[in-house]
């Protein structure tokens, strides 16, 4: 079930405060090709353990929330740091 464009534009992330865009095709192959190879951790530290099929992005690309069943899981433990995937070539829209 897709996000609501009206909830979008409102959303932000809890931690910087910064505009969330969706995470493209792409950005989720990357995702859950780590995932799938049991190398990618909330910031909690614990293993992401199951795919991700949408989810947000903060304009920097340093902090990434799943949205599960249309809700978006905007805890800070539970989101994914952009470091663990490189920020450097992993920004929104890439």
């Amino acid at each position: 079930m897709p996000i609501e464009p009206k909830l979008l534009e409102v959303l932000r992330c809890p931690v910087t405060k910064q505009s969330l865009s969706l995470l493209t095709e792409r950005q989720l192959r990357e995702i859950n090709q780590k995932i799938t190879s049991g190398d990618l951790t909330y910031v909690d530290g614990t293993v992401v353990d199951s795919e991700i099929s949408e989810g947000l992005i903060t304009n920097n690309g340093n902090w990434i929330y799943r949205i599960d069943s249309g809700i978006p899981i905007m805890l800070q433990g539970k989101s994914i740091a952009g470091s663990e995937l490189g920020v450097a070539t992993f920004g929104p829209g890439s």
